[in-house]
């Protein structure tokens, strides 16, 4: 089940990479988004090849009642997405917010993971996951308060 989460998750989070890759005006933005890109294409088939290995569908189960006991951490919703793509002023700040939220969720997921998991070397990825989103998370932090500074 985490990976399948955490594969949608990256799927989510992808789209906002890519719009802001084209739209960003901050260039440490562009660097961490491309940063955030080829970490997330390493864990992404280190994910798939698990999850194939096993036999195991590469999605979640959609049914209600299939991720009880997994909280209700919000993912990117489409309206979010949409938004984005619709900002004209403040593309960056808008960019750095979805993506602190959607990093957050998956700094969350992936410590249930690392704390509940079955599985040694799913665990061990977690914790990895969990670690590195979070000091992207303090560089977004950081951009924003230089950004909301400058504005």
């Amino acid at each position: 089940m985490f990976l399948q989460m955490s594969l949608e998750y990256i799927r989510q989070g992808e789209q906002v990479l890519t719009t802001a890759q084209t739209r960003a005006k901050n260039a440490e933005l562009k660097t961490l988004t491309a940063a955030l890109q080829a970490q997330w294409a390493e864990e992404q088939g280190t994910m798939q090849r698990w999850l194939l290995g096993w036999s195991q569908p590469l999605t979640a189960d959609p049914s209600s009642g299939a991720h009880e006991g997994h909280g209700d951490l919000h993912s990117l919703r489409p309206s979010d997405i949409a938004e984005l793509q619709a900002t004209k002023d403040n593309f960056d700040g808008t960019a750095e917010a979805l993506l602190l939220g959607h990093l957050h969720n998956c700094v969350e997921v992936s410590r249930m993971e690392s704390t509940g998991g079955q599985y040694p070397p799913a665990k061990a990825l977690a914790e990895q996951m969990a670690a590195t989103r979070q000091g992207q998370v303090q560089r977004l932090l950081k951009l924003q308060t230089g950004s909301t500074m400058g504005a």
